[in-house]
């Protein structure tokens, strides 16, 4: 099974019905456009994150999304927002308290600033990390969907 076909799994397990984009990489020469994180929660709510053990792995699964969307909008990807509107989908289905709602867009987060830290424009080894994540995405989903799906 490929990678795309993983996450549309995953997507279908969290009842989604939402189809991903493509996964080919094209170079872009606008390197100028940068896509924006995802917004982080009001820091209002002291309740303290679930120990759901579903959220280890839907946290990474955050944090990989969060890169995809950094790396794919680099490289000149059209779709690459589809990242950031999978994390807001899967937010939705999932309707998690509000602390981990909170963890889990900092995982997005955090996905998405590691690589702006060290990208400024689509490299090989961008794309080499794109094809990885893209990897291990489809494992993570695969495995949620296996042990926590309906």
């Amino acid at each position: 099974m490929s990678a795309a076909e993983n996450l549309v799994q995953l997507v279908r397990v969290l009842g989604l019905g939402l189809l991903l984009g493509s996964m080919a990489m094209q170079p872009s020469s606008a390197q100028d456009k940068k896509p924006a994180p995802a917004e982080p929660a009001p820091a209002e709510s002291t309740a303290k994150p679930s120990n759901a053990p579903y959220m280890k792995p839907l946290g990474r699964l955050a944090t990989v999304l969060g890169s995809l969307h950094f790396l794919r909008g680099i490289c000149g990807d059209a779709n690459a927002d589809v990242w950031r509107e999978k994390m807001d989908a899967i937010l939705k289905a999932q309707s998690p308290s509000e602390a981990d709602r909170r963890v889990l867009v900092a995982h997005f987060n955090q996905g998405y600033r590691a690589f702006e830290s060290t990208y400024r424009k689509c490299t090989p080894a961008a794309t080499v990390a794109v094809e990885r994540y893209a990897k291990e995405g489809a494992d993570l989903s695969r495995e949620i969907g296996a042990r926590y799906g309906n």
